[in-house]
């Protein structure tokens, strides 16, 4: 680790300070992604480590329930198998979020990195062995949900300590853009190297992008808690106390029940396949279950390359509030539409908007908790962000049986629009902060 940088980043040193003001942009750079966080060399390295990784998580993503599938036959086993991950990430996350208030965040995420990298080992193990085993899969499963968990609080609670405030939007955009890149080209690759390197290797592949994470993460500076906070334990009181804290700081509980809004109302993913057989099946099912899965992504891929004005937005809350009304009258628009191309265009002017809420979402959790509490923030906000899709599911699959697809997910649209309307102006907190 270079100790020349280790010394000067607890805190945003004065090279990246002197960044924090936006320089005048003109014409269309005005709109083009702020890229100066990658000014800071500590930022930079955790960044472009995501860039790998974001891609090899959704190799084993996809390989994970094509193998099961091809073991089982059967769809009920890839669900179960998704559910067994699910109990593993709100746990750890919840205790990871108080352990990377604990100790070293560094040292954190060298330790989880390792251990997701060793669990992807063992994946491609039990694969090039011919296991064939379902039970060893969902354990390993549950293991590398468990890891990142532990990881992910950690990740997110140390940009703050890399970049200046005013930076942390355009932090934000990079690393979501980065992600949501690699939840459109991972499974593409997939798809691609199956046919021809077979699934095994789809594991070890992820194993070595991890190396490269393990590497930057060991050229970061130390981030251990910062000084004259007492020493603590990462136990269920802290927990706890987190959650106590959430409900005594309005504007971060009103962003987690935006983002809650958001997705178990408005999030239309499981049904996709009953629109993609019955609505768009003229424009045959596979392409149109393709193109519908990767439409939010792809907007949120195209939003964060647009989001040059997020650094100079100062009113974070009405960001957030009119990136979940967006996002409702969208997914509204998409139940509406009967052709498939204008629906596309619906689902990824969602995107968009699930890009600029993520980005704003993030920069108040950062910026509105202390940073003995920002851990446990992005514990509860990994938690927050994986369960409610997974509720979402549930909540549109019976809707949609019931009242059929396009009613639930138009319906859906506009609860989110209302409700988050509502609270808006039943609780103000929110649309009033600004950094």
């Amino acid at each position: 680790m270079d100790t020349s940088e280790s010394s000067t980043r607890s805190d945003p040193s004065d090279e990246s300070t002197e960044l924090a003001a936006p320089p005048p942009r003109r014409g269309w750079r005005r709109w083009a992604m702020d890229t100066r966080p990658l000014r800071i060399p500590a930022y930079r390295r955790l960044w472009s480590s995501t860039i790998v990784t974001s891609v090899g998580s959704q190799l084993t993503a996809v390989a994970v329930p094509k193998q099961i599938f091809d073991i089982t036959g059967s769809s009920a086993w890839v669900g179960a198998a998704s559910l067994a991950g699910l109990l593993p990430l709100i746990v750890f996350a919840l205790w990871g979020g108080a352990v990377a208030d604990s100790m070293d965040r560094r040292k954190l995420l060298l330790i989880t990195n390792i251990g997701i990298g060793v669990t992807s080992l063992l994946f491609w193990l039990q694969a090039a062995t011919g296991m064939e085993s379902v039970a060893a899969l969902m354990v390993l499963l549950a293991m590398q949900q468990a890891f990142w968990g532990l990881n992910a609080p950690a990740r997110t609670a140390s940009i703050a300590r890399l970049v200046p405030e005013a930076q942390l939007p355009a932090a934000n955009a990079l690393g979501s853009t980065v992600m949501q890149t690699g939840q459109v080209v991972g499974p593409l690759l997939a798809g691609a190297l199956i046919p021809v390197i077979g699934l095994p290797e789809l594991y070890l592949i992820d194993a070595l992008a991890l190396c490269v994470t393990v590497w930057a993460v060991y050229r970061l500076p130390a981030l251990p808690p910062l000084a004259g906070g007492a020493a603590r334990r990462a136990g269920v009181r802290e927990i706890v106390e987190g959650f106590r804290y959430i409900s005594m700081h309005k504007v971060l509980l009103l962003s987690f029940l935006a983002d809650i809004i958001a997705m178990v109302l408005g999030m239309p993913r499981a049904l996709f396949p009953q629109l993609a057989a019955q609505t768009y099946g003229s424009y045959g099912e596979g392409l149109a279950l393709g193109v519908l899965f990767a439409a939010i992504p792809v907007g949120a891929v195209l939003g964060g390359l647009f989001s040059g004005t997020f650094s100079r937005a100062r009113r974070h809350g009405l960001m957030v509030i009119g990136a979940v009304v967006g996002w409702g009258a969208a997914v509204a628009g998409f139940g509406l539409s009967a052709n498939l191309w204008v629906a596309v265009a619906f689902l990824a002017a969602a995107g968009v908007a699930d890009m600029v809420s993520m980005v704003f979402r993030g920069a108040i959790l950062l910026s509105a908790a202390t940073d003995e509490m920002r851990g446990r923030m992005q514990g509860v906000f990994t938690v927050v962000v994986a369960g409610g899709p997974r509720l979402a599911d549930v909540l549109h699959g019976t809707a949609g049986s019931v009242f059929g697809p396009r009613a639930a997910v138009a319906g859906g649209g506009l609860l989110v629009v209302v409700v988050m309307l509502a609270l808006a102006a039943a609780v103000p907190a929110l649309r009033r902060y600004r950094v």
